[in-house]
């Protein structure tokens, strides 16, 4: 007898299965992507970062004006400082967060509140500003169009907003393009400065009538500080590593180098024109445009740059919209905000953290109307409380991990930690009379409210047993009711779901003692009826609709309580004014006096079941 062996081949492997996460990455950052979306806050402070230190050395006349570069130069190493700092926050903390994770993971939980407070506060001025400011340039450029200031801020935030809510990675997409235009301006301003031989305009001789004999250590320490808005914005990609495509990490660090790298460049670009060519600020007419002017003369070059200024300033909004939801995601996990702000659409968008900025932001816009003055003495202190619990805990980080190499990066972000501090308290101090003291106010509101939330949540905890496993459930004795006034189809259906889910059900009727006839002529028609279910007739002469009610519940057996209220749902939007709204006034008492699990049934007309 033969026998016959056959071999089987083994089945083939199944396809992979679609890499959710490779889909979800579609919707995510680039590096280029992260620095059109994420840094415009940054770059678009060169329109204003450079003037604000000009307005305050040329207090000091020529003598003052000697200090731009240096002051700038010294900005620039703080914002080197920072760079490499945040570069190391990304990798030390890849969730995201910056200065809250590292002031969270390192000085404890109250510094990080402290940190996401100023934060959260830079974020929405940095929208208001930012939109203020695209639209005073706009304005600046077409004077008819002053009149309707507010409403061009308000026009501009709502079309940023409809941007991010189709998700982040669509908005930089749609900011990568006048970016780079912006950046290619700039620096053909500062090449074109760099090259020309001689000044394009003359120095404005009524800029030089103010001219102080010396220039005092405070005049300087105010252009600095003034110059530190250049570096608002610097933080917003450590604060928003998981919207980068993977690895996220490498990705956040070469665009935290590039915005540093391109920052430094285009201030210092700039604050070698101004001293080459001694501009001096002139009442209406910006020192970028007098820059751009003197590098590139009246032509076309010259409203080119212009243009691109005012709507990167516009779309410089666009960073706080990156990092303002991601934070507010991270601070919902650990319940110091509603949790809400932790839920995402299918964009991979933070629907709340947007929703909060924008209406935020529009309140601040209406409150100024459209001014961008009276915003800018606002900005910049809050980040700067972020930025010095951010490097001291990076310091508390390296001394406690001790790395090799840890003694330098001590050093890095020790030096950042005093610079940032001196900074801080030097933009408080000369701004807290132009406004400051309302940051001042509502930095410690806002720990005070998330501190409140974090209470609420842990009582949550504590009554749910979160962290505890339960008992077996095990079923209990229940009752159904059914406050009922007439016999229809409506209190049929009702009584039908009733019947199915208590053990007992009864249907309750409140009537008034004077009612007599129609409480009788009820019961009369019930009886009729015949629906096999227990009938209570409660009266009150005060005419009261849930008082009866609530003092039945109390005495029912039953552990537990079902009331149904059984309501029609309207086909027309207008037909809602018809209903009496019974049901929502007892569903409200019920709720908060009785611990009865309310339902409000909705039965659609022309669709209830049969």
């Amino acid at each position: 007898m033969s026998t016959t062996t056959s071999s089987t081949s083994s089945p083939p492997p199944p396809a992979p299965a679609p890499d959710r996460a490779a889909a979800g990455d579609r919707h995510r950052l680039t590096v280029v992507g992260g620095l059109a979306a994420l840094s415009l806050d940054a770059m678009a402070s060169v329109a204003y970062g450079p003037e604000a230190i000009v307005l305050v050395l040329a207090l000091a006349g020529g003598a003052g004006m000697g200090f731009t570069l240096p002051v700038t130069l010294a900005i620039a190493l703080l914002l080197a400082v920072l760079t490499f700092s945040y570069r190391q926050v990304i990798a030390a903390f890849p969730d995201g967060g910056g200065a809250y994770g590292v002031a969270k993971a390192h000085l404890g939980r109250r510094a990080g509140l402290v940190a996401a407070a100023s934060l959260i506060i830079d974020y929405v001025l940095n929208v208001a500003v930012s939109v203020a400011a695209g639209v005073a340039a706009l304005t600046s450029a077409f004077p008819g169009l002053l009149p309707y200031t507010t409403v061009l801020c308000l026009l501009v935030l709502a079309v940023i907003t409809a941007v991010n809510y189709r998700g982040i990675a669509h908005s930089a997409r749609a900011f990568i393009v006048p970016t780079v235009i912006y950046v290619g301006a700039i620096v053909t301003v500062i090449a074109a400065g760099v090259l020309r031989g001689s000044p394009a305009v003359a120095a404005d001789p009524a800029a030089q009538a103010q001219v102080v004999e010396t220039v005092g250590v405070l005049l300087l320490l105010k252009a600095f500080a003034n110059g530190c808005a250049s570096l608002t914005g610097v933080e917003a990609i450590a604060n928003a590593v998981p919207s980068f495509k993977r690895p996220r990490v490498r990705h956040a660090q070469r665009a935290e180098v590039a915005l540093g790298g391109l920052l430094a460049v285009m201030l210092i670009g700039i604050a070698v024109v101004i001293e080459k060519f001694s501009i001096r600020p002139v009442e209406g007419v910006t020192v970028l445009a007098q820059v751009t002017q003197a590098s590139l003369g009246d032509g076309a070059l010259f409203y080119l740059v212009q243009f691109s200024t005012v709507v990167l300033l516009a779309l410089a909004a666009n960073t706080s919209f990156g990092g303002l939801p991601v934070l507010a995601h991270l601070l919902a996990k650990d319940n110091n905000l509603p949790h809400l702000f932790a839920l995402r659409a299918e964009r991979q968008v933070h629907r709340y953290g947007i929703a909060f900025l924008a209406v935020t932001s529009a309140i601040l816009l209406v409150i100024a109307q459209g001014e961008m003055n009276l915003l800018v003495p606002l900005f910049a202190i809050g980040v700067f409380v972020g930025f010095t619990l951010s490097q001291f805990g990076m310091v508390r980080h390296w001394l406690g991990a001790r790395p090799r190499g840890w003694r330098a990066r001590v050093a890095l972000n020790g030096g950042g930690a005093l610079l940032t501090a001196v900074a801080a308290v030097v933009v408080t101090v000369t701004k807290f009379g132009e406004g400051g003291w309302l940051i001042v106010v509502t930095l410690p509101l806002l720990v005070v409210m998330m501190e409140g939330v974090n209470r609420a949540y842990t009582r949550f905890g504590d009554r749910l047993e979160l962290g505890r496993t339960p008992v077996p459930p095990r079923p209990r004795r229940s009752v159904a009711v059914v406050p009922v006034h007439t016999v229809n189809r409506l209190t049929h259906d009702a009584l039908a779901a009733a019947l199915s889910l208590g053990d007992r059900v009864v249907a309750v009727n409140i009537a008034h003692p004077e009612d007599e006839g129609a409480a009788r002529a009820f019961v009369e028609e019930w009886e009729r009826w015949h629906p096999d279910v227990e009938l209570v007739q409660l009266f009150d002469a005060h005419f009261r609709l849930a008082e009866p009610l609530v003092t039945y519940l109390s005495a029912v057996p039953e552990s537990q309580v079902f009331v149904l209220i059984a309501e029609i749902e309207p086909e027309r939007f207008w037909q809602r004014v018809l209903q009496n709204q019974r049901g929502g006034v007892l569903a409200r008492a019920l709720r908060r006096r009785t611990d009865a699990v309310v339902c409000r049934m909705r039965f659609r007309i022309g669709h209830l079941p049969s």
